[in-house]
């Protein structure tokens, strides 16, 4: 087992990590009847994926000598209607300086794109990947 999800009532749900017990809570947005005071769970799906992308990239590179210590995402889920899904999520990645060659930077371009969560979300959802060298 992975995890726990538990119904807390009032659009809200806590989440726990069966190897470590670390919990998150999710709640609705207020777009959809929420409060706004937590993650909402589409949230951390667009978030998973910058996640995921710092997380491949962090171990790729470490093999190479390269450290990406700092890099920073800023993610932004855009919502479709009818039915409601995610329609596009939106990543900038601000890179530290370093020296990357071109060939490093095409790797860490190919990995953030064959991630585990990219190649996960359904093709319609649009994934637009910025670097910030």
């Amino acid at each position: 087992m992975t995890a726990t999800v538990t119904y807390t009532g009032d659009l809200r749900c806590q989440l726990t990590h069966e190897l470590s017990g670390a919990q998150i809570l999710t709640d609705a947005p207020p777009d959809n009847h929420g409060k706004g005071e937590a993650f909402s769970p589409t949230d951390l799906c667009a978030v998973s994926l910058a996640a995921c992308m710092l997380t491949v990239m962090g171990i790729r590179v470490r093999e190479r000598g390269i450290s990406i210590d700092g890099t920073r995402a800023e993610v932004t889920k855009i919502m479709a209607a009818d039915p409601r899904r995610i329609a596009r999520v939106k990543i900038r990645l601000f890179m530290p300086p370093n020296t990357y060659s071109e060939a490093d930077k095409s790797l860490l371009v190919h990995i953030a794109h064959t991630c585990p969560v990219a190649l996960s979300l359904h093709p319609d959802i649009e994934q637009q990947v910025e670097f910030i060298w």
